[in-house]
């Protein structure tokens, strides 16, 4: 048991539709019973069914929501999410120097949305990869992303073939992360693929939930194994909390909210709805003060 409560930085870029970015993450880190704190990279106009805008947030204040929440709060562990371009990257690196040595580093390499909107700059792929991939603890791709992290060809008859992913997983491990975390979300076989800092591989099968509410699925894996770290599990365990973690945020997805791809559900909404519910209705009515005489 830990003596504080822990403290999780995510490092990301703002949904509008809350399903995903820094309102996915917060959501995550709650679920796990850290405290949330952030720093906004950026922000986007986005839906369930499309990203119509994005802005960025200058580098120095980038920088600055960093400082003041390590400085005063500390930092357990980091998240880091949708960048976008180059300059935010740079700002990140930046702001990593602000941690305590060893502080866990999550990269979630966001390249693309649910939607489909890309929501990295072509300019900014290198220094991702060559600025914020060695200073990461474990990087959690998708496996369309593993293969651009990788600069691998995608190849559709092998991407469930655990020995392909294997391979790509160690052509990233190549470029400076201590550890690499192939998500399943987009195979076939609902099975991550985590290499670990000693070469040894573990693989961790999930169920495959229905279509219709996985945005945020990505966030949220990458935010609780995060918390998940903060608390202080080991990478393993910490990697087998967030595949359960985020498989039942898609299984519980809000199907009912916009008209495209739901928001997952990392908190169990119907649940803390009947749990409110239940201590509203035991308590005696009370006259409205907002009410219109």
């Amino acid at each position: 048991m830990v003596d504080r409560t822990p403290v999780c930085l995510t490092i990301a870029t703002s949904d509008s539709g809350g399903g995903a970015g820094i309102q996915a993450d917060l959501k995550a880190f709650a679920a796990q019973g850290v405290h949330g704190t952030s720093a906004i990279v950026g922000l986007t106009a986005q839906s369930t069914v499309a990203v119509t805008r994005i802005e960025q947030v200058s580098p120095a204040m980038i920088v600055e929501q960093v400082r003041v929440v390590v400085e005063d709060l500390g930092v357990d562990a980091v998240k880091i999410g949708m960048v976008g371009t180059q300059a935010s990257i740079a700002a990140v690196v930046e702001a990593l120097g602000l941690l305590p040595a060893g502080t866990p580093v999550v990269l979630d390499p966001v390249m693309v949305a649910e939607s489909g909107a890309r929501l990295l700059e072509p300019a900014a792929h290198r220094d991702l990869v060559e600025g914020l991939l060695p200073r990461t603890t474990v990087v959690t791709p998708n496996l369309p992303e593993a293969l651009a992290l990788a600069g691998l060809a995608d190849d559709p008859e092998r991407a469930d073939d655990d020995a392909r992913v294997e391979e790509v997983a160690r052509a990233i491990a190549a470029l400076g992360p201590s550890a690499v975390l192939i998500t399943g979300g987009h195979r076939g076989v609902a099975a991550d693929t985590l290499l670990l800092p000693d070469g040894s591989v573990r693989r961790f099968a999930g169920e495959r939930h229905p279509d219709g509410a996985a945005h945020g699925s990505g966030c949220t894996h990458s935010s609780t194994l995060a918390a998940r770290l903060a608390l202080g599990d080991g990478l393993e365990r910490a990697a087998r909390v967030a595949r359960a973690v985020a498989g039942e945020a898609v299984r519980r997805g809000l199907r009912d909210v916009g008209a495209g791809a739901g928001p997952v559900d990392a908190l169990d909404l119907p649940a803390l709805r009947a749990l409110a519910a239940g201590v509203a209705d035991a308590v005696a009515p009370v006259p409205d003060a907002l009410a219109t005489p």
